[in-house]
């Protein structure tokens, strides 16, 4: 599979032409279980064929039950520099029920074995855990605080079909979801965090200054990237495309030297859609100059119209040309952005 990733990496090395490489991102797996030298023998390809920032941001996300000491300290003298750890919750109960490798006591170790090599760290954390308080809730976040994490990203649970939680709900042993315990520890995050001096720069991301994740916001502000791997995604502003998905049919289609995948090209709406909803998301939001820009007069007119009754609700607020949802908003931001995407009457695009 690393021979393959780098021979996909070859295949694609004139869609970036002469572009400077910002982010490396590790991820979309459990990157933790490749050695070392399979990380540097990736590197090495990017570095020797792309044209790759003086200090880029190169991210690994790893399973705490990955993250020895000994491991920690081989990763650190590789070129990687930030740390993405899947801890989701340092309680027992709530690791064994998402069905997590780890446990709770793997959870902390591993951010005291991080501490020691690496300063740009984030932690996932997730809420609305059946049986999860507030008040443990608020215990997760006070762990989190407490180390001196600088970068947290928290996401509610969701329940998958197929999955050991989704049967147990189904049966009665485990309660299910609640959208106000999800909603109520949300609010807790937010709370907890901007007093620490953290920056909700995205719905789910939080941030010391100096320590946004640069390849998230990438995604975000709807930059070009390039994803290799099976189901890896790429992006180059008006088409998407996506990987195969099958690890056999990859490594068989790689080795033939061709790259198995599909495509599809972005209407003006899908773009403009996007662009809502990824913007209102953010502390950037919504720009109206940049709206006419891309898109032309009408959809901004288009836009305010539909804006107003949010702004009218208090769930969004305009600062000279710029929308934002306000703080009442921000749990709705999924449904105000449908409720603001552009759909054409004909059908056509």
């Amino acid at each position: 599979m690393i021979t393959a990733i780098c021979n996909e990496i070859l295949l694609r090395k004139n869609e970036l032409n002469t572009e400077e490489i910002q982010h490396i991102y590790f991820g979309g797996g459990t990157p933790s279980v490749c050695t070392v030298a399979e990380i540097e023998q990736i590197l090495a390809v990017i570095y020797t064929n792309f044209s790759v920032s003086e200090i880029p941001e190169i991210t690994l996300e790893a399973n705490p039950d990955d993250l020895t000491e000994e491991k920690v300290s081989a990763i650190a003298g590789t070129k990687v520099n930030r740390l993405s750890i899947g801890v989701q919750s340092f309680f027992e109960r709530d690791l064994k029920l998402m069905n997590r490798a780890h446990n709770a006591k793997e959870a902390l170790s591993c951010i005291v074995n991080a501490k020691k090599y690496f300063d740009n760290i984030s932690i996932d954390l997730i809420y609305g855990i059946p049986g999860l308080s507030n008040t443990e809730w608020q215990q997760n976040l006070q762990q989190i605080v407490d180390l001196e994490i600088p970068h947290i990203s928290c996401y509610a649970l969701t329940v998958e079909d197929n999955t050991a939680l989704k049967k147990f709900i189904e049966k009665g042993v485990v309660a299910n979801v609640s959208d106000t315990q999800s909603s109520e520890q949300y609010h807790a995050l937010v709370n907890t965090f901007e007093k620490q001096g953290y920056i909700n720069y995205e719905f789910s991301n939080f941030g010391k200054t100096g320590y946004f994740s640069g390849n998230n916001t990438a995604y975000w502000q709807r930059k070009k990237y390039v994803g290799v791997g099976p189901s890896a995604h790429s992006f180059n502003g008006k088409e998407r495309s996506w990987n195969v998905s099958n690890n056999g049919q990859y490594l068989k289609s790689i080795a033939k030297g061709e790259r198995p995948f599909e495509s599809e090209i972005l209407s003006e709406a899908d773009q403009f859609n996007e662009y809502i909803m990824t913007g209102l998301r953010t502390i950037w939001g919504i720009s109206l100059k940049k709206i006419e820009t891309d898109f032309g007069i009408q959809f901004v007119h288009y836009f305010e119209k539909l804006a107003q009754s949010h702004l009218d609700n208090e769930l969004m607020c305009k600062v000279k040309n710029q929308y934002h949802l306000t703080k009442k908003g921000k749990f709705f931001g999924d449904g105000i952005a449908s409720d603001l995407f552009f759909i054409p009457l004909n059908g056509n695009q």
